[in-house]
């Protein structure tokens, strides 16, 4: 499951809302509690910015498919200084190099993403179909910077894993169907709750509406 912009279906759109300044500092708190660096970005300007800066140059940087991603404008912006890995991976061929795809994919130096749910304890959720860019977040990537608007935070576990099911699955079947002619599906969920390398992962909380 991917992130995109949000098409008009029967869901609940109490998912949109951005959290308020105590529910942020709460979860700002519980992450960093866990491990977890977090920045905090007014709009989505000021987190490309901080992404960027979180690259060290040169570095070997990958990214799921992500509307967050590119809402902020970040992707465009990783050719050039950095050893970005979109275009070497497009230029492989599936059927006879998919084992050095695979591994290239899972294992980056740094890897770009998104979550669909951040719990104010402190934990965060993906849902995917492949499963590729979770490899990358919970073990294979050495860096990890993950881009969220705060409208993604929930009050715990339960709540998040409803937001995936019932709010971002709908989306993202609704955008594959239109765009690929085939249903979004929800294969696998990973849940982190903490992380044993102190700042793998940065989270970059923006206090925009993102991706979903």
């Amino acid at each position: 499951m991917i992130a995109s912009h949000p098409v008009e279906t029967d869901i609940d759109r109490s998912f949109d809302r951005l959290a308020s300044e105590d529910s942020v500092r709460r979860t700002v708190a519980a992450l960093e509690a866990r491990s977890f660096v977090v920045k905090r970005a007014r709009d989505r300007a000021e987190a490309r910015a901080i992404v960027l800066d979180l690259i060290p140059a040169g570095s070997e940087v990958s990214h799921g498919v992500s509307m967050t991603l590119q809402d902020i404008g970040v992707v465009d912006a990783l050719d050039g200084e950095y050893d970005y890995l979109g275009p070497r991976l497009r230029r492989m061929d599936r059927a006879t190099q998919a084992d050095q795809i695979r591994r290239l994919m899972t294992t980056p130096k740094v890897m770009l993403g998104s979550v669909h749910a951040v719990t104010e304890d402190g934990t965060l959720l993906a849902g995917s179909s492949s499963g590729t860019q979770l490899a990358a977040y919970a073990a294979g990537a050495g860096q990890v910077i993950l881009v969220v608007g705060t409208q993604k935070i929930v009050p715990d576990l339960a709540e998040g894993l409803r937001r995936i099911e019932e709010y971002s699955l709908p989306l993202e079947d609704a955008r594959a169907r239109e765009a690929y002619g085939m249903p979004g599906m929800l294969n696998k969920i990973l849940v982190i709750r903490g992380e044993l390398v102190p700042a793998r992962i940065t989270i970059v909380l923006v206090d925009e509406v993102l991706g979903f």
